[in-house]
């Protein structure tokens, strides 16, 4: 299949990978005006809490690695959100719910971190002005910008949702309509002259604590979410690999990586390839329900001999079983690298689209519903509770090698961003793919009941799934089901990068 509308491009000084090329372009203008790559993901980042509402937000979740050349490791920032001091299980329980409601409830609805996640970035590397980095976004939010495809079809979900007049208001929205959204632009304005206190004591805020009615408190909404961890790492394809410790599920990206890279991988294009694969991204999530919690040991869910059981239980037939993921969610991903080869890898997030289908009254900023994961369990490790953060999906990736950044990685798609991080890893840094081959390869996802494989993957490989032992279902080429990822490789003296064409506005902008 020819992929040439997909193809790599390159770039000299630096490059910025996103969903949507207005965020792109604001990204790539803060390189230009002498900005890091964290300056330009911030830029983007923000365009994107104003086009992209569907997927993140002002009142949604942020995870990052930044790399910086020459450092041991990298920095690894969780801005995920905590549960109110009002979470109460209990109440839940009380009214029938045996497990997390997924929308419509305050209790999916931790305090979002998106904010306190680009005021650390901001305060720790950036040299660019806030103000003028979130400025791009303002003008967009305050002046409208051209509805993308993807957010008139999400938008259909909207009718009757109070709050969501920024697209409801002049009727059922329509491709390329002028979409403004004022309450986002105060916000903006608000963070960029008063930086947190403008945002989370400002009206963004207040009318948070009295949507929850409880939920939360001025205290929950004062204290920083946003914290600098230690990331996690392990040797695979012949580099080191990097992401998140809980609660991110970085640790399963790291784990299938890490059996994948010792197995004997054929090229993409054997059904093998596939097969091996998903053995090791089954094995790897083998007792996430156990281990997946803000609690966990993180090095000791990559331990050597932990990862080489893993490894040994892979077979030639399917036969393994374990708690398979849903279908992905709600996220934008972004990577960004710079002309001193600074990296960033990150993500924002609603988790399952419009996220908890709550607005916060007067702003237009849907709340996210990352709470859904949140167990209601009793005593279970990730039970919701005061000030916990639930289990997160959100994976950024780094590969570095001997001081030096190697490539970077993000991907939309939920619970399976693991899944379509490992086949992106294994196609370039095992089997040789160029950025723009990789992203555009058809690519299968194990979901709770089979496998299902993208219509344009190689011919082989529903035949060859069926035939080792796996239930599989033929989807739609180049369907956003199967993520929307970003991948920047360096070369040396220049950089390859590709942005997937699973998304109408996919975007690579070079410098």
């Amino acid at each position: 299949m020819a992929l040439a509308p997909f193809s790599t491009r390159f770039a000299a000084e630096g490059v910025v990978c996103t969903v949507d090329a207005v965020a792109a372009a604001a990204g790539s203008q803060a390189l230009r005006s002498g900005g890091c790559a964290v300056d330009a993901a911030i830029a983007a980042g923000a365009v994107l809490v104003v086009t992209h509402q569907h997927q993140c937000g002002l009142g949604g979740d942020l995870l990052a690695l930044v790399y910086r050349r020459g450092e041991e490791l990298p920095w690894a920032l969780n801005a995920s959100g905590r549960a109110g001091s009002g979470a109460d299980p209990e109440r839940l329980r009380a009214v029938g719910f045996d497990r997390m409601p997924a929308d419509g409830d305050v209790a999916c609805t931790p305090v979002p971190g998106c904010v306190d996640g680009w005021l650390a970035l901001h305060e720790r590397f950036a040299r660019l002005p806030l103000e003028q980095l979130l400025e791009p976004a303002r003008l967009l939010a305050s002046e409208g910008f051209a509805a993308p495809k993807s957010l008139v079809v999400a938008a259909r979900l909207l009718s009757g949702v109070r709050g969501a007049d920024d697209y409801t208001a002049a009727g059922p929205l329509q491709p390329g309509q002028r979409v403004r959204r004022p309450g986002v632009a105060r916000s903006l304005a608000a963070i960029a002259r008063d930086g947190r206190r403008g945002f989370y004591e400002g009206e963004f805020g207040r009318s948070l604590l009295e949507l929850g009615d409880g939920e939360y408190t001025a205290e929950d909404l004062a204290r920083v979410h946003a914290d600098w961890v230690t990331p996690l790492a392990i040797d695979a394809f012949g580099h080191r690999l990097w992401s998140l410790p809980p609660n991110s599920q970085g640790y399963m990206l790291l784990r299938s990586a890490a059996i994948a890279s010792g197995l004997r991988l054929p090229e993409p294009e054997d059904p093998d390839w596939a097969h091996l694969l998903i053995e090791a991204s089954i094995e790897a999530a083998a007792d996430r329900d156990s281990v997946w919690h803000e609690g966990a040991d993180g090095p000791s869910l990559i331990g050597p001999e932990r990862v080489a059981a893993m490894r040994a239980r892979v077979s030639a037939r399917h036969g393994q079983t374990a708690a398979a993921p849903s279908i992905p969610g709600g996220t934008v991903s972004l990577c960004v690298v710079d002309r001193e080869r600074m990296a960033v890898s990150m993500l924002q997030s609603n988790f399952v689209g419009w996220g908890s289908m709550l607005f916060v009254p007067g702003t237009g900023v849907a709340l996210h519903n990352r709470g859904s994961s949140f167990s209601l369990v009793a005593g279970h490790p990730a039970e919701y509770g005061p000030r916990r953060r639930p289990p997160h999906t959100l994976t950024p990736a780094l590969m570095t090698s001997e001081g030096r950044l190697v490539s970077a990685v993000a991907t939309r798609g939920g619970e399976i961003q693991p899944q379509i991080l490992l086949q992106l890893l294994a196609r370039v840094h095992a089997a040789s793919q160029a950025p723009g081959e990789a992203i555009a390869g058809g690519r299968w996802a194990w979901t709770p009941d089979r496998v299902r494989v993208e219509g344009h993957a190689p011919r082989g490989w529903v035949a060859g799934l069926t035939a080792r032992g796996h239930r599989v279902a033929l989807a739609d080429s180049f369907s956003e089901q199967f993520g929307q990822a970003q991948l920047i490789v360096s070369g040396g003296d220049h950089l390859a990068a590709a942005s997937d064409p699973r998304s109408d506005t996919w975007a690579v902008a070079p410098v």
